[in-house]
């Protein structure tokens, strides 16, 4: 291995090359589409319409946070409320509609007023520009950077009178949280996961639908599970979950695949959530783990059990 820099940033085309036959026998291991009844993607799977695609998955995006078995009903209940189309349903929601549609909505960090910016804001950007992703590709060249892009688009998503929703729904609670602005420097992991969605495929899991983004500015979606596992393969060396680590680690990504560097997070996000490669690693499900040739806590794990077995085998000889 040649000398690194002091300062990582991602993989050298040698560790790419040893490291991509591992995560393609990985990928190409994993039933993803069995995993989207346990993801938020589930719901934008649901429409055809392009613009029904994109308000449902900001709408799950943006409260895709918690446990699955909490958030997913919560996203559930709204879209059938939204009815059939939820594109229409906010084009043509008022105050009083997104109280009566919000009226006690209480989700851990956010409340109705929260939501109630979110959807007044799509329904103001579907009525003026025609989509989210004009929204989105207009910051982008704006701006020129995926970090700006992101901040312009959650800002004007985030332009909509406060007080009269203050007088039907109550004061805002969790806004920042549902649509950071400014971003600041946090890895925007739901927002990310949301372009993710909307920018890659259609490949049965990611929905494609957005012409106008190429996959390859795509940005990691950076959690617990993916930022844990991507330290054990060498993505990266950093501990925490901010937006430089997310850089960090679709660098090294994008060695792998400059075209499609997210390609991956689907089956290792779940390989994470499901429970298989846990905080905690579980020597068995390490040794089976199509990583393990790759992963360095897995081989650890596997090599301290076979010495531990070999030494209780060697004292009862």
């Amino acid at each position: 291995m040649g000398r690194r820099t002091q300062e990582h940033t991602g993989l050298s085309p040698r560790e790419a090359e040893r490291l991509r036959p591992c995560l393609d026998a990985f990928l190409a291991s994993t039933d993803s589409r069995a995993r989207i009844a346990f993801d938020p993607l589930e719901f934008p799977h649901r429409y055809r319409d392009p613009r029904d695609i994109e308000v449902s998955a900001l709408l799950a995006a943006a409260l895709a946070y918690g446990r699955a078995d909490l958030f997913r009903p919560k996203v559930d209940a709204l879209l059938k409320r939204m009815g059939p189309s939820p594109a229409a349903f906010v084009r043509g929601l008022d105050v009083a509609g997104a109280r009566e549609l919000l009226a006690g909505f209480v989700y851990r960090f956010n409340v109705g007023t929260d939501v109630a910016v979110l959807l007044l804001g799509m329904g103001r950007t579907l009525r003026e520009l025609g989509s989210l992703e004009t929204l989105f590709v207009q910051g982008l060249e704006v701006r020129g950077s995926w970090h700006g892009a992101l901040d312009a688009f959650t800002s004007a998503l985030r332009d909509v009178p406060m007080e009269p929703l203050r007088k039907a729904l109550g004061p805002e609670r969790g806004l920042h949280h549902l649509l950071p602005s400014p971003l600041g420097a946090g890895a925007a992991k739901r927002l990310n996961l949301f372009l993710r969605w909307m920018v890659r495929g259609p490949d049965g899991v990611d929905l494609g639908i957005w012409k106008r983004v190429r996959p390859s500015a795509l940005l990691i979606p950076l959690d617990t599970h993916i930022g844990r596992i991507s330290k054990h393969l060498g993505l990266t060396r950093r501990n925490d979950l901010t937006w430089r680590t997310a850089e960090e680690v679709t660098a090294s990504l994008r060695a792998l695949d400059a075209e499609d560097p997210v390609r991956y997070d689907f089956a290792l996000c779940h390989y994470g959530m499901s429970g298989v490669c846990p905080t905690k690693p579980v020597p068995e499900n390490c040794a089976r783990c199509k990583l393990l040739p790759a992963c360095s806590v897995g081989r650890k794990t596997v090599e301290v059990r076979t010495g531990a077995r070999g030494a209780r085998r060697a004292r009862t000889r």
